[in-house]
């Protein structure tokens, strides 16, 4: 239809601009749209594309730089600050989900090995998806945003290992050459993955430093760097994915991570266009139509099931019925790295096109589904308390304050900001307790010399606890306006005699929180920016004077 690919891929690129922006308006994320880019301009819709190679090409190098990104942002720093509850909560999630998509699937008369990739789609959830959504609500540094973030790293680090491990069985083959193949897979691996810790421990640096002078240089060997690994360790039979991923390890402890890691996001994300859009072009909605009923069980148990079962885990580690819903209604959707291991197994001849298909359309269904979930979270969490509450063991249970403490101040809230206040406060010689609901920070808090309680401000049984009538301060450190208003009500209603100060982000914010009931209204971004004028400006004059 076109006179030439580059005709034919422009065409593609308008059509991915026109759906993505009626995706952005409807609040979708762009991986949908560009799955039905792929079935508009394939054969069921305009049959547009025919440069099947090139686009394959440019799927390609997207998976191979986003594994490469993901190698990167996999430092030991982060892994260690997921902590013992995304550790414990993503490991059995990821258990449970997969036996019960299994038997789900087996269940819908999906056999074998269909239903092992079918299981596995279901059991991870959408990293782009979810920190997005979350950074636009401010939420990514909330106990439930931790939570799922860690989650999710330890979804991702499972992702990679099942990814090796598919790659190493490939195709079926005889006991006999079963055996071979692998020694020669294990010697292959061993001398590629030896051959970059020389070259990352001896060579790298001081490339690194060298090319970084540049940083179009630094990002232009960043690309390189990936997939030539990605190439090399295909060469070795050992696969470009687990190549482009290691070489994001290689880099991964160096100074330049996070340059690398935030300059390649735009080229990975315009090259998985083609992926996805690929993904698009292999729906046959015809067969589609007659797996309806498997696609609407499988969504169901990924928006809702997988959701429970983090729900209960998490409460299980005796977390408030409040994180453990935001933290499972965040994490309700198969991930994007579900639909390259549907990829990589149809590449390897695991599972046929329907398949494919179906995940892909799980996949549609999951993530259009929970976008709107995660972004009306707060709203469906207060419908589906009464329910929560009733599978949680520990609604929000604290811990006694110390025996005889006398207070002059607490404080609501022990994150970067709340612990700063306390120190400070602590260091002008008045008694301050701290209270947070995330058990790990009271620890912490704790072995730092402060006087904390665990207990969560939603919970009316908290405040019978505190030691109310010596506080001549109640100070909010918390971002969210509502738990706010639940501190001011609750205080009235246990007839608090003392002052509050509540924080807010903004000066329009000020007044109606002087009309709700506070004292004071801590502004820390204002606050610190004119702490930063005041000593810019100061030493300038410092400067003049000497």
């Amino acid at each position: 239809m076109w006179p030439n690919i580059f005709t034919e891929i422009a065409s593609v690129l308008a059509v991915a601009v026109a759906v993505g922006a009626i995706g952005l308006w409807l609040r979708q994320p762009l991986i949908i749209s560009f799955i039905v880019v792929g079935i508009l301009v394939g054969p069921i819709g305009f049959d547009w594309v025919h440069a099947h190679d090139q686009l394959d090409l440019f799927a390609e190098l997207g998976i191979g730089l986003l594994l490469f990104i993901v190698g990167l942002k996999l430092d030991p720093a982060l892994v260690r600050s997921a902590g013992l509850v995304s550790v414990g909560v993503g490991l059995a999630q990821m258990a449970i989900t997969a036996v019960l998509g299994y038997l789900l699937a087996l269940m819908l008369g999906i056999g074998g090995l269909s239903a092992f990739y079918v299981a596995a789609a279901v059991t991870f959830s959408s990293t782009i998806i979810i920190v997005k959504l979350l950074a636009d609500k401010r939420e990514i540094d909330s106990l439930h945003g931790r939570i799922s973030l860690g989650i999710l790293i330890m979804q991702d680090i499972a992702v990679i290992i099942l990814m090796i491990a598919i790659i190493a069985f490939g195709e079926p083959a005889g006991e006999a050459d079963f055996a071979i193949e692998m020694l020669k897979l294990v010697g292959s691996a061993t001398g590629f993955l030896v051959g970059v810790f020389l070259v990352t421990r001896f060579l790298l640096p001081r490339l690194l430093d060298l090319v970084a002078r540049s940083p179009e240089l630094l990002v232009l060997f960043g690309i390189a760097w990936a997939i030539g690994l990605a190439s090399l360790a295909e060469v070795l039979d050992f696969s470009k994915e687990v190549g482009a991923f290691v070489g994001g390890v290689a880099l991964a402890g160096t100074p330049y991570r996070p340059t690398l890691a935030a300059r390649l996001v735009n080229v990975r994300d315009f090259l998985l266009l083609f992926f996805f859009i690929d993904l698009g072009l292999q729906i046959n909605v015809a067969q589609l139509a007659e797996q309806i009923g498997a696609v609407s069980l499988l969504s169901l148990f990924a928006i809702v099931g997988k959701p429970l079962i983090i729900i209960g885990l998490i409460a299980a580690m005796g977390y408030p019925s409040r994180i453990s819903g935001l933290t499972g209604l965040s994490l309700g959707q198969i991930s994007e790295f579900s639909l390259i291991l549907a990829a990589l197994g149809f590449r390897l001849g695991h599972i046929d096109a329907s398949t494919v298909a179906l995940i892909t359309a799980v996949g549609i269904l999951t993530i259009g589904a929970s976008t709107y979930v995660i972004l009306y979270s707060h709203r469906l969490y207060e419908w589906m308390a009464p329910w929560i509450d009733k599978l949680v063991v520990s609604k929000g249970a604290f811990a006694e304050p110390p025996s005889g403490l006398k207070v002059d101040v607490i404080v609501f809230g022990l994150g970067r900001y709340g612990r700063n206040v306390a120190q400070e406060l602590q260091q002008r010689g008045l008694q301050v307790l701290g209270v947070d609901f995330d058990p790990e920070v009271v620890k912490i808090r704790g072995r730092e010399g402060l006087s904390t309680l665990y207990g969560d401000i939603e919970d009316a049984e908290l405040f019978s606890a505190l030691p109310l009538e010596d506080a001549q301060w109640v100070v909010s450190t918390i971002a969210e306006r509502d738990r706010s208003l639940v501190l001011l009500h609750s205080l009235r209603h246990h007839a608090y005699a003392g002052r509050v100060a509540i924080t807010a982000h903004t000066i329009r914010e000020k007044d109606s929180w002087i009309s709700a009931g506070a004292d004071l209204v801590l502004l820390p971004f204002r606050d610190a920016a004119r702490e930063v004028a005041d000593n810019l400006t100061g030493a300038k004059q410092n400067a003049r004077d000497e």
